[in-house]
């Protein structure tokens, strides 16, 4: 449900600025989303993602700017929408010493639930997450996968309006991060606000109605993404891994193929872009002329990577670099 003239925003912020010593971390931030939405934030590492929902949940205070979530003037007075608010942190914040029973127990209590409330909510979070047999050992124990969905839970166990995710996918392996994916998609049909934050360009086509755009503190594109996509739409896309690719073949390929666009990628590929069908023998006869062989020629439907590569100009290689280092999603 993006966000229209007639709505007025559930999550406002306006001109929102966070310096860190020399470094600004979100430079003049300004958005709405709209109740109900899922609404994502898109950015490689170090874009500011973090700090944008540290300052909105109040982890953090802004050097300057407005934020407003639910009608409340949030800017000086954190706490004004807390009760609305659920929060999933990238690091766990739940104690390893407990079970995890006892840590969704203990969450609940901070928020004035009733024992016995409490007890049932959390046994009901257990099991729609997966973890009832897991109930009664230590968080210590419990794998990755298991340690995101019950800090999932634990944002959760007040039934918050809004839930903020800052990067709930990130290092684990691919069969949690698709359970945790369908669990947050539960979450939003049943009516919470999702603001995710990820540096996954899958995950956030998959998930979110619309979608920021975030390089070095700022955002530089915001829309649906059907609307992102319309400028990729109709274009022919290849990838060539081959034999050797460097600037120099580069700048061959170009001269040769003037109505072709050529973009270099690491580990001996690059992309052929054209809005004509792209003929693949006249390209591989070049390529074979220059002594460069052909290890590979693909067909890519053009896909939000493709409209971020365009808008940010951060080629999607480092994007898939740090979702190595995460470990995959």
């Amino acid at each position: 449900m993006p966000l229209t003239q007639d709505q007025p925003p559930f999550i406002e912020t306006s001109e929102l600025t966070k310096t860190f010593d020399k470094i600004t971390a979100v430079d003049r931030m300004s958005f709405g989303v709209a109740q109900g939405e899922f609404f994502g934030f898109l950015g490689p590492n170090g874009a500011g993602k973090t700090t944008t929902i540290n300052l909105l949940t109040g982890l953090a205070r802004p050097d300057s700017g407005i934020i407003r979530i639910a009608g409340f003037e949030c800017t000086n007075n954190p706490k004004a929408a807390q009760h609305l608010i659920g929060v999933v942190p990238d690091e766990s914040n739940l104690y390893p010493e407990l079970s995890g029973f006892d840590n969704l127990c203990f969450c609940a209590a901070l928020y004035g639930m009733p024992k016995k409330v409490r007890h049932t909510r959390a046994r009901e979070l257990l099991e729609t997450f997966g973890l009832a047999e897991a109930a009664n050992r230590k968080f210590a124990g419990y794998s990755k996968g298991m340690k995101r969905k019950l800090t999932i839970a634990a944002g959760i166990i007040h039934n918050p309006f809004v839930l903020f995710l800052d990067e709930p996918t990130t290092g684990i392996d691919v069969a949690s991060a698709r359970s945790i994916r369908q669990l947050i998609k539960n979450l939003h049909r049943s009516g919470t606000t999702i603001f995710l934050t990820t540096h996954y360009i899958e995950e956030a086509e998959r998930l979110c109605d619309r979608i920021a755009f975030v390089v070095q503190g700022r955002i530089v594109s915001i829309d649906t993404i059907a609307n992102l996509l319309r400028p990729v739409q109709g274009r022919h896309i290849m990838l060539f891994s081959v034999s050797l690719s460097d600037s120099i073949l580069i700048g061959k390929l170009a001269a040769a193929f003037p109505l072709l666009e050529f973009h270099a990628l690491s580990g001996g590929q690059f992309r052929v872009e054209s809005a004509e069908p792209i003929r693949i023998g006249p390209l591989v006869r070049f390529l074979e002329e220059q002594n460069v062989d052909v290890l590979e020629a693909r067909h890519l439907y053009p896909s939000l990577e493709d409209v971020f590569v365009r808008i940010t100009g951060i080629e999607a290689d480092l994007i898939k670099k740090e979702k190595e280092k995460g470990g995959g999603a």
